[in-house]
């Protein structure tokens, strides 16, 4: 069996424990976080990016933006953050980025955004770790179950090219990438297991899929240049024009000005993001977290630099439109932190990436506008992600509800998740499941003291 295959089985036993620097470090990014989102330079949520214009141009209220960044948020803060925060034993940016996008906008003063914003890198330094001692002194200790979720999420996500794949180029093309996938999975396991049998398998899927969407657009583009030449021919000037008027153009460029004009501001949180992500203490999304937890940083930086190329397009598109970049900017900085030795390099590195990125953005927007392929390539690469996420979280949720209570564990978590499903998706679909096991296990916990359950372990 690969060695990744048993370890990712006891993935999450790395504690909640922080050193004095680390504590400092969440605090401040924390801080800083809540002080750009209140200035509306950037937010996390790319669902709340959208309406930052509005805010900005002063079409609507600091309280109603709020309501948005808070309904948008709080289903992954306390369904997803915070148990995948309990479960590996690592920070995530929805639990700490999420409740100061909230935060900075909720704050009506400058000066007060950032004191929320470092009280809640408090809470979270401070209180998780109590809250997971506590847990895993509970007669069913769902935290320790709740590791089962770190295998399909591991394996599931290798997936995520091929879905991509499928979607936007057919089935045949998918099903060749399925199978590619599938012989570079088992290779892997069995000549080098060591390492991560999915990380060769994603990164030759990821290149398929591109190198797809790049021949696609090439194609395109002779047959736009031997029509314009036609046209040219034929005498009509028309046809020849260009997009200098178009309305998108100018609001592009106004975007793009106001964020280069607070530059050093977002090269201090490439800094920080990238400090903590050198620490070894966070993780950017959810498979990383797992990996993290059992000390894989190259393979947990190959997963997140994958899934850069999924989320370039929406973040340049979103930030160019509304005039607010991201907290994490394109993420390349979490790979970047996985990887260097020291954090000074760290802070070094994070704050030129965010310079580059920063002053790369308008130039980026009219890339993706040349290539429509890869940058429709980058939305279904976002999907299939979701949605190999998904599975994988419900499927790793029902083994955890199994682990800690058998079927009938099985029965409150499946029924939660329907439950939520009957009901209109009330906590998010991504988030439900793992909000469920933590229903679940107090549940359980209830029924053990009032001796009308048994825990199936221990």
């Amino acid at each position: 069996m690969s060695t990744i295959l048993a370890s990712t089985a006891e993935a999450g036993s790395k504690s909640l424990d922080f050193s004095l620097g680390q504590q400092l470090t969440v605090i401040a990014l924390c801080a800083l976080t809540a002080f750009i989102s209140h200035m509306a330079l950037a937010v996390f949520n790319d669902g709340v990016r959208p309406f930052m214009l509005d805010f900005i141009q002063g079409r609507t209220t600091r309280t109603a933006t709020t309501a948005v960044a808070f309904g948008l948020s709080a289903g992954f803060i306390f369904g997803l953050g915070a148990p995948m925060a309990l479960a590996s034993g690592v920070l995530n940016p929805w639990l700490l980025f999420l409740p100061t996008d909230v935060l900075g906008i909720l704050s009506p003063k400058k000066w007060l955004a950032p004191l929320l914003g470092g009280a809640w890198g408090a809470v979270v330094v401070f209180g998780l770790g109590g809250a997971n001692d506590l847990a895993h002194e509970l007669p069913v200790d769902f935290l320790t179950a709740m590791q089962e979720m770190s295998t399909p999420i591991l394996f599931l996500f290798t997936l995520f090219p091929v879905l991509a794949i499928t979607k936007q180029f057919g089935r045949l093309r998918g099903g060749i990438a399925g199978v590619v996938e599938l012989a570079l999975v088992v290779v892997t396991m069995k000549a080098w297991p060591d390492i991560f049998p999915g990380a060769v398998a994603m990164a030759v899927g990821v290149l398929i899929l591109i190198g797809f969407a790049v021949q696609k657009d090439l194609n395109q583009r002779r047959l736009d240049r031997a029509e314009k030449a036609k046209a040219a021919a034929a005498g009509d000037t028309e046809a020849a024009g260009d997009a200098a008027d178009d309305p998108m153009n100018s609001l592009f460029s106004a975007s793009a000005a106001r964020i280069r004009r607070y530059l050093p501001l977002y090269m201090a949180l490439g800094a920080g993001v990238c400090l903590l992500a050198q620490m070894h203490v966070f993780g950017g999304g959810e498979a990383t977290s797992f990996l993290i937890a059992k000390g894989e940083y190259a393979e947990a930086a190959q997963v997140d630099f994958y899934r850069v190329f999924g989320f370039i397009p929406l973040i340049a598109t979103t930030a160019l439109a509304s005039g607010a970049y991201a907290i994490a900017g394109f993420t390349l900085v979490y790979p970047i932190g996985y990887l260097l030795p020291s954090p000074w390099l760290a802070v070094l590195a994070g704050a030129l990436v965010f310079a580059v990125e920063v002053l790369a953005l308008s130039y980026l927007g009219k890339v993706l506008g040349r290539l429509p392929s890869v940058r429709d390539s980058s939305e279904h690469l976002r999907n299939a992600i979701s949605e190999s996420l998904w599975l994988a979280i419900l499927f790793g949720s029902l083994m955890a509800a199994n682990t800690m209570g058998g079927g009938l564990g099985i029965m409150i978590v499946g029924g939660l998740y329907l439950l939520n499903e009957a009901m209109g998706r009330v906590v998010v679909r991504m988030a439900a499941a793992p909000a469920a096991v933590l229903v679940g296990g107090v549940l359980l916990n209830l029924l053990y003291w009032l001796d009308l359950f048994t825990p199936v372990k221990g």
